[in-house]
């Protein structure tokens, strides 16, 4: 999660914010400890699709 950290950290400093994405190896897991450290754009594609259930997929992915 360093990049991420130092994206947040850039956008402190600016007038004009941009999205932090991460993108690839998302889960469920390493979703929330990308939004905790500041992403709020998660790009998940194989936990998705690879999933018997894509409803749920993404529920978990949400949290929800």
């Amino acid at each position: 999660m360093p990049k991420v950290k130092r994206a947040v950290e850039w956008n402190k400093s600016r007038e004009h914010k941009i999205d932090i994405e991460v993108d690839g190896g998302i889960n469920p897991e390493t979703a929330r400890v990308s939004i905790k450290n500041g992403a709020n754009v998660l790009v998940a594609g194989t936990s998705i699709f690879k999933a018997d259930d894509y409803a749920k997929a993404i529920r978990d992915l949400r949290g929800s």
